[in-house]
């Protein structure tokens, strides 16, 4: 069971389908330092580091045509709007979203998998989704989707995100909606090295042993800790710290404190024993969302970010922190993908 992984990302879809039995044979990835970690973490897949639209793609794959099973990616969509009527697919800004389907008519493979932002699904009544399966069945590809919750599929986050199954020949069944196993922040760290703001290094041994399921599944095959660094927060942070409260909201801390941030959670605790909120890309500043710990005055780190992405430890991440942190919080849960790639392969 072979795959192709277009707009792989550090290979979130790529490690869940792994895990699976299927063999990732190719990758493309646009981002270098993104794709040596994908290369790092799969040595066996060739990855390519190269803007899609500078590929010959009849030249690079008709090398695999038939021999994939299954294409997987996000494309990205930037024209996406929930404004107006146009015609979504001649909009220039989705050119790549053309590319990713002119892979699938050369390769031909039983399954495409897309993965997407939910506007993709719910925008303008359902206009985009009807293009979308509208240009599969040109190809003669029936489709399913569903917005999924990745809390859902026992990963400790509220993640949204849109999952698009195409088949070549009729799908008499649906997108999985969750596996019933449920983890919460505290059940999927706590048995990592406790940090002050500015500690950390790039490896460190365990110093404790876990303490359930979720955390010996994190653990396996794993010498110990990577990527486990806590950002050095300002003193004013480390001040406003000390008045935030555990699902709180940014207006606790006191009015010479107050700031403008935006964003959900802002200055504000994880309940440890919920879920965390969507992990982004800046999950080290407390002025960027909910990442602060519950019990310890600093952000979260990429392991610990990485654990509620559902990454296992033994997933490094490499380059500056900044890129690795672009590449957790870009990323597909693997459990997520693991329990779509369990699907396809039973209908394989």
């Amino acid at each position: 069971m072979n795959v192709i992984d277009l707009f792989s990302g550090v290979g979130g879809l790529s490690l869940g389908f792994e895990q699976n039995g299927f063999k990732v044979l190719f990758a493309n990835e646009i981002d270098e330092n993104i794709s040596y970690s994908y290369k790092k973490n799969f040595p066996k897949t060739e990855c390519l580091s190269k803007d899609i639209l500078q590929i010959d793609l009849k030249k690079e794959f008709s090398r695999f045509e038939k021999k994939i099973s299954v294409i997987i990616g996000g494309p990205p969509c930037q024209g996406l709007s929930q404004k107006g009527k146009r015609k979504w697919f001649s909009d220039d800004r989705n050119f790549l979203f053309k590319n990713f389907l002119q892979v699938v008519e050369i390769v031909k493979p039983e399954f495409v998998l897309i993965e997407n932002v939910p506007n993709i699904i719910t925008a303008n009544n359902g206009y985009f989704l009807k293009e979308i399966k509208s240009i599969f069945n040109k190809i003669d590809y029936q489709i399913t989707s569903k917005i999924l919750h990745a809390n859902r599929f026992g990963v400790p986050q509220k993640r949204r995100r849109a999952f698009v199954l195409a088949r070549k020949k009729h799908i008499n069944f649906e997108l999985p909606e969750q596996n019933n196993l449920k983890t919460t922040f505290i059940e999927s760290t706590n048995d990592l090295p406790e940090l002050k703001s500015g500690e950390g290094k790039e490896f460190t041994q365990y110093n404790k042993e876990p303490e359930n399921s979720y955390q010996k599944e994190m653990r396996k095959n794993s010498k110990g800790v990577w990527n486990h660094i806590s950002t050095k927060h300002s003193k004013i942070a480390l001040e406003r710290m000390k008045f935030m409260k555990i699902g709180g909201v940014r207006t606790d801390l006191p009015e010479e404190h107050l700031t403008k941030s935006i964003f959900s959670g802002t200055w504000s605790r994880i309940n440890p024993n919920s879920f965390v909120r969507t992990i982004t890309t800046r999950f080290d500043t407390p002025s960027s969302g909910q990442f602060t710990l519950p019990n310890q005055d600093r952000c979260l780190t990429v392991r610990e970010a990485a654990r509620v992405q559902s990454f296992p430890d033994n997933f490094i991440f490499y380059g500056k922190r900044t890129n690795q942190m672009i590449q957790v919080g870009n990323a597909v849960p693997p459990m997520m993908a693991h329990s779509i790639a369990s699907l396809i392969k039973k209908n394989l």
